[in-house]
């Protein structure tokens, strides 16, 4: 059974998550502050965490850097905070995904589960290849194949196309593309991702002015879908 670590302050969210979650079967442990929820973690090892920003003893934020100081267990941000830097400082900490209250249940359940599935072995850890309906991505060769032809990438679109192949389905913060990629001094340089992506679009997508594959988070990041 997939367990979940619910965290949240509010007595009734907590309660709606905790009777839906048993519900579909699913092992449900639930903190009411970060501090509980950190101990919870190390002491039942969870699937997935559900996290509410705002805790009353320390920021969500928080919770999301001691976790990720020893699991890489999928973090999914719940929280009323609307503002795209609130949401993108939760991801560069480490967080998965985020859904704003309110939200709806079955919404919720979707990214859950595929942020469990992406935690199966990560693709292209073990030197897989990763195929989509357009092109092949072999990650241990560095080679994309289209239609039974090599496409020619430069170093910096494959180390782009890289980070977000190993991240499938997961939203990259532009911040922490334009770190891996091109280093910290050119965390700001957003241009730099709307060229490369537009790039990579015109040589990999069917459609590249109506991707499937590389989508946008408008001010946020990219999301490799498979």
């Amino acid at each position: 059974m997939t367990r979940v670590l619910v965290v949240d302050d509010e007595p009734q969210i907590v309660r709606a998550l905790v009777i839906n979650l048993k519900a579909r079967k699913y092992e449900v442990d639930a903190a009411h502050d970060g501090a509980s929820a950190l101990e919870l973690a190390a002491a039942r090892h969870p699937d997935v965490v559900v996290l509410d920003l705002g805790l009353p003893d320390m920021d969500g934020v928080e919770v999301i850097r001691g976790l990720r100081g020893w699991t890489r267990v999928p973090i999914i941000v719940l929280s009323a905070r609307h503002a795209s830097d609130e949401k993108v400082e939760a991801l560069d900490a480490g967080a998965d995904d985020y859904v704003t209250k309110p939200f709806g249940m079955d919404e919720l359940l979707a990214r859950m589960r595929a942020a469990v599935r992406r935690a199966e072995p990560v693709a292209g850890e073990d030197g897989s290849v990763v195929v989509t309906d357009s092109f092949t991505v072999d990650l241990a060769a560095k080679k994309v194949n289209r239609d039974g032809t090599d496409i020619r990438l430069t170093p910096t679109e494959w180390h782009l196309l890289e980070v977000l192949v190993r991240n499938a389905g997961r939203l990259v913060s532009q911040t922490q593309l334009l770190q891996e990629v091109w280093g910290p001094a050119y965390r700001t340089e957003t241009n730099y991702l709307r060229v490369y992506l537009a790039q990579l679009r015109r040589k990999l997508e069917r459609d590249p002015s109506h991707p499937r594959h590389f989508i946008t988070e408008p001010g946020m990041g990219y999301r490799f879908e498979g």
